[in-house]
Formats: C-alpha cells, structure tokens, sequence
C-alpha cells in the first residue's frame, strides 16, 4: 500500500481480532485494544482501507497500538477522515429514544422478533395473516425476551409484489395497537410513508424501511415528522428483480457506501444520526458470495457512528451453504450467525426463534466474559 495515498481517496476502517471478558479489558488499559462502540468487545487491529476507485483500494493492517502513528503519513484530508471515523468506531451508542420517554439499551445486543402480517412471507407466510394469529405470536416472542417486536404487512422477499398501502394497513395497525402493551418496542416494517405515519399513531416506535426510505417520495419527510427511530437498509433494486444478476465492485465497500448516503440523507431531512440504525441487508440482491462478505466484514459499519441491525434468520444463503431447503429448518445456521454477529459487537438481531436466539446469545455472552 502506498503510505502517501493521492488526496481524494475514500477511507474505511474495519476492525479486526476480537476480545471479550477480561481480556479486553486487559488490553484496552493497555493501549492495545479499544472498545467497539463502547464494548462488550474489544479489537485489537484494524484495517485501513483507501479507496481511489470503484475497484482500487489499497489495504494495510496495524495494531490497533499503531493506530496515532498511521495517521501521520496521510494527507490532511484523508487523515482527518480516518480520525472522525475512529471517533465513530470507538464511541459507545446512546440508547434509542422511543415515543413517551423509553429508551432502548443498546450496550447489549438486542433481540427483534418478526412478526410478519403476510400470505407470503418466504419462512412463515399464511401463519400470522390472521391478526388474532398474529398477537398471539407477537405475545409468545415478547414473553421468551424479544426486546423489539417488528410488524410487517408486505413481504419483501425475492420476487413479490408489492402490496397497496390501504392493504398493509389493514393487516398491521390492529397488531400494532394490542401488540403495544406487551412490553417491547414496536417496529413497523413498512416502504410506504403512509402506513409508517398510521403505524406509528397506533403505536409503533420505530420505523423499518428495506428500501431506506426510498421507495416513498415522502417517506424521508413522514420519517423526519414523526420523530423516531428509522431503520435503513441497504437493498439493490427492488425486491421483484433485486435477485436477478447482483453486481457489486466492492460489495463491502459499496454497501457502506450506499448506507452513509442514505445517512446523510436524512440528516439532510431533519433526522438525526442519534436516531438512525443501520442494517446491511443481507439476501436484497445479493448472492451467497456477497452475503458472506458482508457478514465476514460487519464491524466496518461501526464506522458509521449508527447501531447496526442484522437480519440473517432462516435466509436462503443459509440453505446455500447447508443444503436445507426449508427455511423452518434453518434455526441452527440462524444461530450461527447471530453468535458471530454479537462477537463484533452488532446491537440488534432481526429473528423469526426469538427463545432459542436469546438462550444462544445468553450462553454466547457468558463463554466470552463480557462485561
């Protein structure tokens, strides 16, 4: 890598080499470590990228011990780049302020119970379609820990159709009204700028947009109203073709691209970074060799100075690799990926088994030594 890169190029950080417990305690009092957003983990090494080009981006990886002294050989404006980026890694996320003065811990991950309003949602379609049903099952994924209950009225996955506003309102709001006793907070999953403003008069306490509030031209201005969390999601194209060819430069970088645009989006728009998460989108126009990518390379979200949320359950990559055809059956691979994504250090874990998720990252926690 060229220590002296030309003013201009785009810098990433990704922190590597994980520690929990007292041993990264230990080497954060050392100078060789740094807590990741605040902790439970810790890394230990970090990799700086710089990206001049869609597809040229030198790497280096220093000890996070190093880290002062990297900076001194790079331009003025790259320097400061990597500082502010630094700063974002580092800094432990606020908690989320919902409506009437809750707040949502984020110092743990937190668990997000789907519950999917649907005919033909691809793991659970049909099951939660009727609204008794569906409070039922919302009921049962609070009462097994889920801290975040999130209700969708319109599938998103690969090839369906969208669903008319009026429709997924009809679906979700009864939900959304009784399901706001149980104690969780209430996501609605929604693209539609009216749903959303409906939604959150029923109730509803954050906003989760696979589009990343693009796919309603009033969406940006209903989610600055409206004053609470927005979950963007990175997705290519839309979900009836976003599978069809997938292509990406550097799928890594491109989606962390593409998610600090729509950041800053809507702080253009009046919401506050504070008040956003972050979720890579994992399956939305991507293929397995994408999908591992991003979850190999997660922590470089963390640079974004937003939780990040990760929604994995059951997915078709899961199958990919195992060879399960039925998404019911994917619980394992689902875990799998939830224990990975908590050792670096994402804050909220999208599930369709919210007990068996809660038990796995309860034992998970407790074999790291977090704090």
């Amino acid at each position: 890598m060229n220590d002296r890169p030309a003013d201009g190029a785009q810098v990433y950080l990704r922190p590597l080499s994980f520690l929990n417990g007292k041993d990264a305690a230990a080497a954060v009092a050392a100078g060789q470590g740094a807590w990741l957003a605040g902790g439970p983990a810790a890394f230990t090494f970090v990799e700086l990228i710089l990206r001049r080009s869609p597809t040229d981006a030198a790497r280096r990886i220093v000890p996070v011990s190093a880290w002062p002294s990297v900076l001194d050989p790079l331009p003025p404006a790259a320097r400061d780049d990597a500082a502010r980026i630094w700063d974002r890694l580092v800094t432990p996320r606020p908690p989320l302020a919902l409506p009437g003065g809750r707040e949502l811990d984020l110092s743990t991950m937190r668990v997000m119970g789907i519950v999917n309003v649907t005919p033909d949602s691809f793991s659970d379609g049909g099951r939660h379609l009727d609204p008794a049903r569906a409070l039922d099952a919302a009921r049962r994924m609070a009462a097994a820990g889920a801290d975040i209950l999130d209700i969708g009225g319109e599938s998103t996955r690969p090839g369906s159709d969208a669903v008319p506003a009026d429709e997924e309102q009809r679906r979700v709001l009864p939900v959304i009204r009784q399901a706001a006793g149980l104690g969780a907070a209430i996501s609605l999953d929604s693209r539609n700028a009216a749903t959303m403003a409906a939604g959150v008069d029923a109730g509803a306490e954050i906003i989760n947009d696979v589009s990343a509030l693009t796919h309603d031209p009033q969406a940006l201005g209903v989610a600055a109203r409206l004053g609470v969390p927005v979950i963007l999601m990175h997705a290519l194209g839309d979900p009836k073709t976003m599978q069809d060819d997938p292509r990406y430069d550097d799928v890594l970088l491109d989606v962390h691209d593409y998610l600090a645009g729509r950041i800053a989006a809507a702080e253009r728009a009046g919401i506050p970074r504070s008040r956003i998460v972050v979720d890579p989108g994992i399956g939305f126009g991507k293929t397995l060799e994408h999908n591992l990518a991003l979850l190999g390379g997660l922590a470089l979200f963390h640079g974004l100075g937003c939780p990040i949320l990760l929604g994995v359950s059951r997915k078709s990559f899961i199958g990919r690799i195992t060879g399960i055809a039925d998404p019911a059956a994917r619980l394992p691979g689902s875990l799998a990926v939830a224990v990975e994504a908590a050792r670096q250090g994402v804050q909220i874990i999208r599930v369709h088994d919210v007990a068996e998720t809660v038990q796995a990252l309860a034992v998970a926690a407790a074999l790291r030594g977090d704090r």
